[in-house]
């Protein structure tokens, strides 16, 4: 609820595979070691994502025990619980409509700049909601609803 812990920019033409996001959490958990301690040093700091193929493979399952993470079950195809989607990008992509970019630094400076003129409280705002939808989420037993 303290605002963004780690992004990355995916580099043109690849794709999100195990490898790349093993290492893409451990630099998440260096970073999050740093701005929240609290969270890394309880029994086992929850992470929620989706289960995309990266994300449930064998070697990223390993690199959460590794990394002592503990993580929440998730439906397929739920963008209506992660609030990088349901939050976060829903603003990001109002604030982007009808904008044209001639450069990928130039998407990145623009997301920068963005996401550091949110506020806590934009980001506590959305994981608020987390609770409710999630209990939408067992009452519809796993179907997409928003």
């Amino acid at each position: 609820m303290e605002g963004i812990v780690h992004y990355d920019f995916l580099p043109p033409g690849k794709t999100i595979v195990a490898d790349y996001y093993s290492l893409e959490l451990e630099e998440m958990m260096k970073k999050l070691t740093v701005k929240q301690p609290k969270l890394v040093n309880r029994d086992k700091p929850l992470l929620l994502h989706d289960n995309a193929k990266a994300h449930s493979a064998k070697k990223t399952s390993a690199k959460l025990r590794e990394l002592g993470l503990e993580t929440l079950p998730h439906p397929p195809y739920s963008p209506d619980l992660a609030p990088t989607d349901y939050h976060f990008f829903l603003n990001f992509d109002n604030f982007l409509r009808g904008r044209k970019f001639n450069s990928e630094e130039a998407v990145k400076s623009v997301f920068e700049n963005f996401a550091g003129s949110l506020s806590l409280e934009f980001f506590r705002k959305g994981l608020s909601c987390l609770p409710e939808k999630w209990q939408k989420c067992v009452d519809s037993n796993g179907e997409y609803f928003d």
